[in-house]
């Protein structure tokens, strides 16, 4: 399957409405869709796409902040994404999803170009037995068509087997990668840091309405990294750190196989009672 063909680049096509003004719209895709809306990652991943997309891009994605103001419906979005700062090797942009003159969504991009300098990783991958060791789980309940999109094995934190208030803790550790496999880049580096079911079904084993307000995800590897993982398995681990009056935060991370931290991401949930 190539890129132009895979359900993912399918559901990031933009067309140009004004390419100068940064203006774009789209359409949602059925193949990402969730519960009431478009899957947030698939949303982040247009977000980032807007702007990958512009004719003034300086660099390669560093941060990307994505605040979900209200449910996407389905058909046809508009994005604008605006350059409000751009340096000699940094730039600032702002991004807008509306639908009949309303925003539904706003983001932050921070790009940036990256010079060679010294790094070090202080996050090392934890010991997990290898993707071909680990079996994968059966596709999610009905109605969550982006859950079909991708290949995901569980090593701990599955979805509670039964929803019984049982509950002790809310870290997961699983393999992931885009079913069909897909070469790994920003867009889907961005949508599989959301790919975490909410961490207060693990901690209290109980299924109650949840969703993201706001993520943020940091890269830390740029194109030429990310070419190198290809259609590879990542190492996704995710734990809340505190529930409270309604919201709760979550952290993420993504390792390569070969155990290089791609990405880290953090995001506020609200959940009821």
């Amino acid at each position: 399957m190539t890129t132009s063909t895979h359900p993912f680049d399918q559901a990031l096509r933009l067309s140009h409405s004004d390419l100068r003004a940064g203006l774009f719209s789209g359409r949602t895709s059925p193949a990402y869709w969730n519960m009431v809306g478009p899957f947030g990652g698939a949303t982040a991943a247009i977000v980032l796409q807007s702007v990958l997309q512009h004719p003034d891009l300086l660099g390669e994605p560093v941060a990307l902040t994505v605040n979900f103001a209200a449910a996407i419906e389905e058909g046809e979005f508009e994005v604008q994404a605006t350059p409000v700062r751009t340096n000699r090797s940094t730039q600032h942009w702002t991004v807008t999803v509306s639908q009949k003159g309303l925003i539904n969504t706003t983001g932050t991009v921070f790009t940036a170009l990256r010079r060679e300098t010294w790094g070090a990783g202080d996050l090392p991958m934890p010991e997990v037995p290898r993707p071909a060791d680990v079996k994968p789980i059966a596709i999610g309940p009905q109605g969550v068509a982006w859950l079909q999109q991708y290949e995901m094995r569980p090593i701990s934190g599955k979805p509670p087997a039964e929803w019984d208030g049982s509950g002790t803790h809310s870290e997961s550790r699983l393999w992931l990668r885009e079913a069909p496999p897909r070469p790994l880049d920003f867009t889907s580096l961005a949508a599989m840091s959301d790919m975490f079911f909410p961490r207060v079904w693990l901690r209290r084993a109980t299924r109650v309405p949840a969703g993201t307000v706001s993520i943020t995800t940091y890269f830390h590897a740029d194109a030429r990294v990310l070419a190198e993982v290809g259609t590879g398995y990542l190492l996704g681990r995710a734990h809340a750190q505190q529930f409270f009056n309604g919201y709760f935060d979550q952290s993420a991370h993504l390792w390569s196989e070969a155990g290089q931290l791609l990405a880290t991401s953090n995001q506020i949930v609200y959940y009821k009672e």
